[in-house]
């Protein structure tokens, strides 16, 4: 398989599009990122399959004292979960794992309220096909937590989709429950470094840029429906 970089995440998104579009659905598809690196590659997806948008929340838990390290990630509907090994090895207390999941939980309501700002609810998914996205994984804890909090809501089928991730992690995130796994590129993990290092330009997402790309394809898959609610007259013009 031949390795793919990506100029940045807008191009990443245009890439696993195409992909994406050649696959047979289920039924009706939603994109669903993880905020906030994975919004503009879940905008690209959204738009090439006419799908809604919308966001998983999860935080990744760092180890204590060695923050940059995930030994666990949390997401909606009260799931955690634990990279035992981590934990095991450091030798962390359960009051301190506890502290840090009512932390992280805080934060990623802060967080959530931010980037939905005036939006409606989340989007149901209850019998959809869900394209669950981000920029890439490393540990792939986060995508992990974000699964479990979707299978929640019975989709129809599972898709994570990524444009970069070392094969551990890829082969992991198989056994996980999704139908399937589309990653760009499949790097050895001697080879992988970090997701950044293949983006040109990995630079921040800022929360106003995720909540302008939500707002945007909320408004569009409005004015789809008033279209189809309010089909134009025979010899009417519509300026699209």
């Amino acid at each position: 398989m031949s390795l793919r970089r990506f100029l940045d995440r807008t191009q990443a998104g245009q890439a696993l599009a195409q992909e994406l579009r050649r696959r047979t659905w289920s039924s009706p598809v939603e994109v669903v990122a993880l905020p906030r690196d994975g919004v503009p590659v879940g905008a690209e997806i959204a738009r090439e399959l006419h799908a809604p948008l919308d966001i998983a929340m999860v935080r990744k838990i760092g180890a204590p004292g060695h923050e940059e390290l995930a030994c666990g990630a949390i997401a909606a509907s009260d799931v955690v979960i634990w990279n035992e090994d981590i934990v095991r090895t450091l030798g962390v207390a359960q009051d301190v794992l506890s502290a840090s999941v009512a932390r992280e939980r805080e934060e990623m309501s802060r967080r959530e309220r931010a980037i939905r700002s005036f939006l409606t609810p989340a989007l149901p998914l209850r019998d959809l096909s869900v394209v669950l996205v981000d920029d890439g994984v490393a540990t792939g804890a986060t995508m992990k937590a974000a699964v479990k909090a979707v299978h929640l809501q019975h989709p129809k089928e599972i898709v994570i989709a990524l444009p970069v991730a070392p094969l551990d992690t890829y082969d992991e995130l198989r056994r996980e429950l999704c139908s399937d796994v589309m990653c760009l590129s499949v790097v050895s993990p001697g080879r992988f470094g970090s997701v950044g290092s293949w983006y040109d330009d990995f630079s921040q997402v800022e929360t106003e840029a995720c909540r302008d790309l939500l707002e945007a394809n909320r408004k569009e898959h409005a004015d789809s429906a008033a279209l189809e609610t309010h089909p134009k007259p025979l010899g009417a013009e519509y300026r699209l």
